[in-house]
């Protein structure tokens, strides 16, 4: 047991920070499906598990604060979870071709955070919602501040869905913002709102990165920082923490964009070379190859 404990331990530490984020949700998944079964098991009470969720009322929400974090890694069921990991997955890569990893840890809590806040605005000030009351639980408006953010970022990408064939991410992020109002009086209405609420997190992101006005998530990873460092034992690493310099986020943007050009002029060199030959290339892109094989 203590074997496979450190082998996820380190499968974690390994690994890029979306796949981080998606096995923080697969692990709470299994923990509170493993705890809600050993209550049934045991006639025990399981509406504790509302207590980890937001729900639309303020004065029950007053007593529980906490769920404006764990709403974010809660899931209804195991289709709920699949598919919130796979949208994560696809576009959270797609993200850090554009951006860096702390922008992804810091816009995966901003997306939940003005998620949860534009649903409990909506149930308390819209006249559809009076005398409602709903339960709000999901990675979805953190995912959408993701999706929307990477549109923005790098808008033309194609990405290939199975039946749909290749849509651009600008179209990808249109057609759900739009679905999202479309059903936002539906049954999950709430969920729909917080959508909106997340995607709402990704365009201010995105547009203050790339005017180089200002980087929204910065006070969420500078909290993040101050709690790591709390908790560290290595007090040598939290000096060398402290004194990383992460760079001018403006810098960081159009860096990755001319990254993502390079390798995209690459690949059409590459399959110029597949279809027509060496000798096809010109002179320059002969070059561009070569270069290109020395890094």
């Amino acid at each position: 047991m203590g074997n496979i404990i450190t082998d996820l331990r380190q499968k974690f530490r390994s690994s890029d920070v979306c796949m981080q984020f998606i096995y923080i949700n697969v692990a709470v998944f299994v923990v509170v499906q493993l705890s809600v079964v050993c209550c049934r098991l045991f006639n025990q009470d399981t509406t504790w598990v509302y207590t980890l969720e937001i729900p639309s009322l303020l004065p029950i929400f007053g007593w529980q604060p906490w769920s404006l974090f764990t709403y974010m890694f809660m899931h209804a069921g195991l289709l709920h979870l699949l598919f919130n990991m796979l949208w994560l997955y696809c576009f959270g890569r797609l993200f850090l071709w554009t951006y860096s990893a702390r922008h992804f840890r810091g816009l995966y809590l901003l997306g939940g955070l003005v998620g949860a806040f534009t649903y409990l605005a909506a149930y308390a000030l819209l006249p559809f919602f009076n005398g409602q009351v709903g339960w709000l639980l999901g990675a979805s408006a953190a995912v959408l501040a993701i999706v929307i953010a990477t549109a923005i970022g790098d808008p033309e990408r194609p990405m290939t869905f199975f039946l749909l064939g290749t849509i651009k991410l600008k179209y990808v992020a249109l057609i759900m913002i739009v679905s999202d109002m479309l059903f936002i009086t539906s049954d999950n209405a709430g969920g729909h709102i917080a959508h909106l609420g997340g995607a709402l997190a990704g365009w201010i992101f995105a547009y203050g990165i790339r005017s180089g006005k200002y980087d929204a998530t910065s006070w969420i990873n500078k909290i993040l920082d101050f709690i790591t460092d709390f908790f560290s034992s290595d007090k040598k690493e939290k000096k060398a923490r402290m004194k990383v310099n992460y760079g001018n986020r403006a810098q960081d943007y159009e860096y990755n964009a001319r990254k993502r050009a390079n390798e995209e002029e690459i690949d059409h060199i590459l399959d110029k070379l597949k279809k027509s030959g060496y000798d096809s290339l010109t002179t320059e892109e002969k070059k561009r190859l070569f270069d290109a094989s020395k890094r």
